[in-house]
């Protein structure tokens, strides 16, 4: 008997609701299930900008987690994925030495980074929150600041406006600024971008519209109408760029590097033995559109994954969880909050709920998200299957049976047709 070889690469949202619902679907004794991160604890990315704004953050540490679950968490840095010898190359998080994992299945959820947008000074001189290292050093940054010194957040989108309000609400005393390309909240319902200015006047911040920033140096940006906006720590949230690993293996991807997958699997396009989930995949949501980088879209492609996998390797039908959007959920502070309704293809609504209200449903989405990763069945009774136990060598690497009887049967015609052609 041998086990098939699940690897799991990243815990974040994604990847971590993958693992645990692979370990909830499937018997310990049929895989191997390893969960490899950088980090020894899951890190809520949606707090991220409360954790510069000087506020503490509940610690999730993996072990905990995932304890008793069979799931192996290997605390790593990705070096290097090789999709073609199905190998994974890390280096331990003291700097050990290089090691490799091999694996018959790979769940790639490595997620994505701040994105320079290639702006001169951006990377030298700007801060981040998309990662917990980057919202430690703005916090250590916005701490060192003397009341009365500029802060320029540049960027209007969710991460921008929860930043720039988080700064202004917990440093007054800040001269703290909003620079964003186009309108401010263009992308809102009139009734969301009015409590939205509302909001940000009462906090004091400056808001700079239709400013496209095109440099930036240690105390000031310059903006493309030649606007020097003063500035001593500029936090840039334009975007976020994919990882850069999947950039180096020979998986399909798209013209932004991330990986192309089937949209009712998540199963790569180019390689049958490896799914990618959140920011790292695109695929087309409601209305054809590409899902956006969001933990509203990659805790859902999660699940489509792990329920894929499992069917794939115990012969079952691939259940199918649709996926589209509801709302976008946006604090403006600790004191307010907004939350846009949006279609299913995520067009905003005219129907928004802001204020106090706003604030509660907030933190309960942000709670659920967090919930949902340590439940990733959501509550319901766990249904581990067999199936995967028996296993032949095939071409140096080890595939099921079950497996190979199941696939064009139980996934549907498109993916057997993209099988065939691989």
């Amino acid at each position: 008997m041998q086990q098939h070889r699940i690897v799991v690469l990243g815990a974040g949202y994604a990847g971590a609701s993958a693992a645990g619902r692979l370990a909830r679907r499937l018997h310990r004794q049929d895989v191997a299930l390893t969960l490899v991160n950088a980090e020894p604890d899951f890190v809520e990315r949606v707090r991220l900008h409360q954790l510069a704004a000087g506020q503490e953050l509940r610690p999730r540490p993996l072990r905990e987690m995932f304890g008793g679950t069979g799931v192996e968490l290997r605390v790593a840095r990705v070096t290097a994925v090789d999709v073609d010898r199905k190998t994974v190359a890390v280096t331990g998080a003291d700097g050990a030495a290089r090691e490799e994992i091999a694996y018959d299945t790979l769940v790639y959820a490595l997620g994505s980074q701040w994105d320079h947008g290639g702006v001169s000074g951006v990377a030298e001189h700007a801060h981040d929150v998309a990662s917990h290292a980057g919202a430690l050093r703005l916090r250590d940054r916005l701490a060192a600041l003397a009341a009365g010194r500029p802060v320029v957040v540049v960027g209007g989108g969710l991460t921008g406006l929860e930043t720039v309000t988080e700064i202004a609400e917990a440093r007054p005393d800040l001269a703290v600024a909003l620079a964003v390309r186009g309108a401010l909240g263009d992308w809102l319902s009139a009734k969301a971008r009015t409590h939205l200015r509302t909001v940000l006047d009462g906090l004091g911040v400056t808001v700079h519209e239709h400013a496209d920033v095109t440099s930036v140096e240690a105390d000031r940006v310059t903006t493309a109408r030649g606007a020097d906006l003063p500035s001593d720590a500029t936090v840039w949230t334009t975007g976020f760029a994919v990882h850069p690993l999947a950039a180096a293996t020979s998986l399909r991807l798209t013209d932004a590097g991330q990986i192309a997958v089937e949209a009712t699997t998540m199963r790569s396009l180019s390689h049958p033995d490896v799914y990618a989930v959140g920011d790292a995949a695109v695929t087309a949501g409601p209305g054809g559109k590409p899902l956006r980088m969001s933990c509203a879209s990659g805790t859902p492609m999660a699940w489509q994954a792990a329920d894929a996998i499992a069917a794939r390797l115990t012969g079952t039908r691939v259940p199918r969880i649709p996926i589209r959007y509801y709302q976008q959920c946006v604090s403006l502070g600790r004191r307010d909050g907004l939350i846009q309704f949006t279609t299913a293809d995520d067009r905003a609504v005219e129907r928004a709920l802001t204020g106090r209200p706003a604030v509660l449903y907030k933190e309960l989405v942000c709670k659920g998200a967090a919930w949902a990763v340590a439940h990733p069945t959501l509550g319901l009774p766990t249904r581990r299957r067999r199936g995967a136990v028996r296993a032949v060598a095939t071409e140096g690497r080890t595939e099921g049976r079950t497996e190979e009887r199941a696939q064009g049967r139980t996934e549907g015609r498109t993916q057997g047709r993209t099988e065939a052609g691989v």
